[in-house]
């Protein structure tokens, strides 16, 4: 038999919508309920693989349902803006797909596809009715198959006719009488007050339908359910001719219509690439009209004299260069005027690895890359100071949407250049050598060399995105210079006294061993203090504290739980001092005795595309995280040293940026004023919530008054403040009311802050870094909060991340002569390696630079500190 397949567009699509976080492309076009739409049409088209296709919508007109019944879907709310907007547009998908589109004034989708699938059976077809309405059940039949959306958009049921004589007991015809008794809320259709689908079903099947159970309804035993039944006859019949799919709707059935056919690919392709449907690019196959990929093999260079030739008289570069994971090296290179050409750097000699870092230091022609920083890296080691690196197509594609889970120049090529290049998972993780050696050398040469061209095809393209989005200076000053900046960084490392970092080792297995010892005493047996199950069992069962939460393994035993048990025993306090040594232990001390074993120096890689904010994030190992509020963990930084004793740590941190910059962004006058004066800005904001003078403020209201300052920075609510400050809710919200009382235009400026991105879709920094949020626009309310924390947060952290980023390509380029070094960032501070004997001129240039990266409306100050190890440093 041949498949008819047979979609209910309006029932499919309003679930994708509630089913899928919201999602928008660059734009702004909101398009979660399309994205979850096409989602399912591609599934059950892969698994079924229908000859015939339609999708059925609902026409906005009364039909005769809402003329029988005028409190008919009464009580549904009107559908959102944010899903409305997104029916022209699957509209469109469908229109190039080329799948008809059938829709009746007066009738609802369901009787479409009730009057289809009979015309359908009587043609011997076999249909499948593809709904997130279990109304469609009732069409059930031998020929007639309901896919039933069950969870998400890919998750369903499938019943046949079988399947749905076991799940309900009843016919598939009788499903319609089912209705008619329990109704429908969700179409306000009454049915029998007090009669639920247990009932309901009881009651069919022991007399098989609406009108028979009338007939019968004095020999119902429940006199409950007889009286319910004899006092709504009409009510019921009423809800059964509601509940009733026509069959019968004046359609011409013509099969051929629904043929399914090829379908437009460039237009398509043209639509997903506008709405950003990366991961559904593939099921479309590329259209003939998509430029075509050259899969020839690229020039293969192999020494020094071609090299030199290739880049003679070439004024632009674009480099694709890849390091496996035991070391073995290769890159291509690609220029408009030589072409492409492809350098196995793991079988030459030397001299073409210093050729190519020689080409990078070569200030005349100009550098592109994808993530070039690695490559930087190996030059700088070898002694060269590459030059006139001009663009990477990660960094550029990370501007252009700061919320991507990664950027890979695969994805760019069919971003950009609406084409396919080879997978790199050809020299992927996992390889072994001898595997490595067996991809043909022919693949690693296509695999670099289109990577190579694609990087410089895209340049100019990207390019014009980037000034489309007023992000051009961001790009070019800021973000590229700064690639040199973290590459010299990350060459340069931190020294390390592997000394103190043994004697530290040593003093905090100590102390677990004491603090393990106190702990079996507390608890009377010796157990794994590392697992939930016997802790749990432990301080809730044998010690009987209060269960504050359960998981559904057990009971929680997460530090929220501890910090909220502290007060009630002793053993707990000491749990939670267990874990927080046992965590520096294993996270810092273990992982960096490792990293020292052959060098004193450990060397972090800094990121430039990680971070939705626009923050560097660091990595293998992170120096960004090691903590600074315990005494226990600001002693790690005590084995970060100077690089020798002719060296001092220096540290240059902003003094409170981001409060700075709220006062800036909301022109706040009272948070103005108080920083021109100089005052101390928690103090302050302790006397105005207080309503104390300044000089009675306690240590505890300022310690208050600063975690409002910063929580409202977070777009913290009233229950995140009392939960922090361990105080009543009430309390935390009379906080941040007067707190707003006092500056009212920053309460302005945060509400103008959702406002905007509820409008634009994005919030932007003093820099138009930009940052997308989706979330603000979510009917569920965590996700729709969440949302207006992003939006209330990202352009003041945002701004602060664009001022230390200038900062760092300022100072760089001004101590660049000099023999001291930038050598880490941690969010606002900066780390120097600083000579002794440059330590004023030093000093003078790290201060003046910080605090004139930007004219903000209030000054920003650095704090500098120096001494022989980070620790001493702060």
């Amino acid at each position: 038999m041949k498949k008819l397949m047979l979609i209910d567009g309006s029932s499919v699509l309003y679930r994708a919508f509630f089913a899928l976080p919201p999602l928008m492309n660059s734009k702004g076009t909101r398009t979660n309920a399309v994205y979850g739409f096409m989602m399912m049409l591609f599934k059950v088209m892969d698994d079924y693989k229908p000859d015939y296709i339609a999708v059925a919508f609902d026409v906005k007109a009364p039909t005769f349902r809402h003329k029988e019944y005028d409190a008919y879907k009464a009580t549904r709310e009107k559908m959102p803006d944010e899903l409305s907007c997104q029916i022209p547009i699957l509209r469109d998908i469908l229109s190039a797909l080329n799948i008809k589109i059938i829709e009746v004034p007066g009738f609802e989708a369901d009787d479409i596809l009730g009057t289809v699938s009979k015309q359908a059976e009587k043609n011997g077809l076999e249909t499948y009715i593809v709904t997130g309405d279990r109304d469609s059940l009732q069409l059930v039949s031998k020929e007639t198959r309901v896919i039933l959306n069950k969870k998400g958009m890919t998750d369903v049921e499938v019943y046949d006719y079988d399947i749905f004589r076991d799940r309900y007991g009843i016919t598939p015809s009788e499903f319609i009488d089912l209705k008619g008794l329990m109704g429908d809320k969700s179409d306000n259709i009454p049915g029998v007050p007090g009669i639920g689908e247990k009932t309901a079903l009881e009651l069919i099947k022991e007399y098989g339908s609406v009108n028979e159970i009338i007939k019968n309804v004095d020999r119902i035993k429940n006199k409950r359910v007889r009286e319910a039944i004899a006092n709504n006859v009409d009510k019921a019949l009423l809800s059964k001719r509601l509940s009733t799919i026509i069959r019968d709707m004046p359609i011409e059935f013509d099969i051929e219509e629904y043929t399914v056919k090829e379908p437009d690919k460039k237009r398509v392709r043209a639509i997903f690439e506008e709405l950003e449907f990366k991961s559904l690019l593939d099921k479309v196959s590329k259209d003939d009209t998509a430029p075509n990929v050259d899969r020839v093999v690229y020039r293969v260079i192999d020494n020094v004299d071609d090299f030199n030739e290739y880049i003679s008289g070439v004024e632009r570069i674009a480099i694709s260069f890849k390091v496996h994971e035991d070391g073995l090296a290769m890159t291509s290179l690609s220029s408009q005027e030589k072409g492409t050409v492809f350098l196995p750097l793991y079988r030459l000699d030397d001299s073409m690895k210093y050729a190519l870092y020689k080409l990078l230091s070569n200030e005349n022609i100009k550098k592109s890359g994808h993530n070039i920083k690695r490559l930087l890296n190996f030059a700088i080691s070898e002694g060269y100071k590459p030059a006139n690196i001009s663009f990477d197509s990660a960094i550029a594609a990370y501007l252009i949407n700061a919320t991507e889970s990664e950027y890979i120049i695969r994805q760019i090529a069919k971003d950009f250049l609406n084409r396919d290049i080879l997978d790199d998972s050809i020299f992927g993780k996992g390889r072994n050598r001898t595997d490595f050696h067996n991809v043909e050398e022919e693949m690693l040469n296509q695999l670099l060399g289109e990577e190579a061209e694609v990087i410089g095809q895209s340049e100019p393209l990207m390019r014009e995105k980037l000034d489309e989005l007023s992000m051009d200076r961001l790009f070019n000053d800021i973000e590229m210079p700064l690639v040199m900046v973290l590459a010299d960084m990350e060459c340069t490392g931190f020294n390390i006294d592997r000394n103190e970092l043994l004697r530290l080792d040593s003093e905090f297995t100590e102390q677990l061993t004491s603090i393990t010892k106190e702990i079996y005493n507390l608890a009377g047996e010796e157990f794994n203090i590392n697992s939930p199950k016997q802790l749990s069992h432990i301080l809730f069962e044998k010690l009987g504290l209060p269960v504050i939460k359960k998981t559904k393994t057990g009971y929680s035993t997460d530090a929220e739980v501890l910090e909220e048990l502290a007060p009630q025993h002793d053993i707990v306090a000491k749990i939670l001092e267990y874990r927080q040594i046992s965590k520096l232990k294993s996270t810092y001390i273990d992982g960096f005795i490792k990293l020292t074993e052959k060098s004193a120096k450990i060397h972090t890689s800094f990121n430039q595309t990680v971070t939705a904010t626009g923050r560097i994030s660091s990595t293998e190992p992170n120096l960004q995280n090691i903590p600074i509020r315990t005494d226990i963990g600001r002693q790690i930084r005590k084995v970060f040293i100077p690089s020798d004793d002719k060296h001092v740590i220096l540290s240059a941190d902003y003094s409170q940026i981001e409060l700075r910059v709220l006062a800036h962004l909301s022109s706040d006058e009272n948070l103005i004023g108080s920083f021109i004066a100089g005052e101390d800005i928690h103090t302050r904001t302790a006397s105005e919530v207080f309503n104390v003078p300044i000089d009675k403020v306690t240590p505890e209201m300022r310690r208050s008054a600063k975690a409002v300052n910063f929580g409202i920075v977070y777009g913290i609510s009233d229950f995140g403040l009392a939960r922090d400050l361990r105080i009543p809710r009430e309390v935390a919200a009379e906080y941040i009311r007067s707190y707003f009382k006092r500056y009212p235009q920053v309460k302005e400026y945060l509400d103008e802050c959702v406002k905007k991105a509820k409008e634009l879709g994005y919030v932007t920094t003093i820099m138009n870094r930009r940052r997308y949020v989706p979330e603000i626009t979510s009917k569920n309310r965590n996700i729709r909060m969440f949302g207006e924390r992003i939006a209330m947060n990202t352009p003041i952290q945002g701004s602060a991340a664009d001022i230390i980023k200038i900062a760092m390509v300022n100072v760089h380029k001004k101590i660049k002569d000099f023999k001291s070094k930038l050598i880490l960032q941690v969010h606002d501070e900066l780390i120097f390696d600083v000579l002794k004997e440059e330590l004023d001129e030093i000093k003078e240039i790290v201060r003046w630079e910080m605090e004139n990266a930007v004219n903000l409306k209030v000054p920003l100050i650095a704090e500098i500190k120096y001494g022989n190890n980070w620790y001493d440093a702060k």
